[in-house]
């Protein structure tokens, strides 16, 4: 139970920092720093143990944990006075899928490499793998984190009309 429980702390520690470190980038006010660390947080563990405990595809899962991530910068972008984009899209940039965008330029090099059609259908069967879960991961992290956005018009741009 405990490597449980220190799994999950070290992903959203992890979430956290990252979020915070693209946060940086565009230099947002300081009170932003924390709504984006703890929004990242949870909806990096979320997805982790959607995948790992409820075992569901990682395509469902980054929904899912899109669709918090979306909620939680939205509900907290009036307390912190700061657009819901400014945590919103921080928060998101963990989950991109980076280990499958490289998994399928390797392999589409791959397929480039090897001549043998045997070779070249194993290495493009394994772009195609790759490439569709990168690519349905991104959009499935798009339409979740939107979706409160536009649901909760009236909350979300509710931030940048007060300031």
């Amino acid at each position: 139970m405990n490597e449980i429980v220190i799994e999950l702390l070290q992903d959203a520690l992890f979430a956290a920092l990252a979020a915070i470190g693209f946060a940086a980038i565009s230099n947002p006010p300081r009170r932003a720093y924390i709504y984006t660390a703890v929004i990242a947080a949870a909806g990096h563990s979320l997805r982790f143990s959607l995948m790992h405990w409820a075992e569901l595809h990682i395509v469902i899962a980054s929904f899912c944990a899109a669709l918090l991530i979306g909620l939680l910068a939205v509900l907290t972008s009036p307390h912190a006075k700061i657009p819901t984009e400014t945590s919103l899209y921080p928060a998101l940039l963990p989950m991109i899928p980076g280990i499958y965008a490289y998994k399928t330029f390797a392999a589409l090099v791959m397929c480039v490499y090897y001549g043998g059609e045997n070779d070249f259908l194993h290495y493009f069967y394994l772009f195609a793998n790759n490439g569709l879960t990168t690519f349905f991961i991104l959009l499935a992290m798009v339409i979740g984190s939107t979706i409160p956005m536009f649901a909760l018009q009236r909350i979300s741009f509710q931030a940048t009309r007060q300031l």
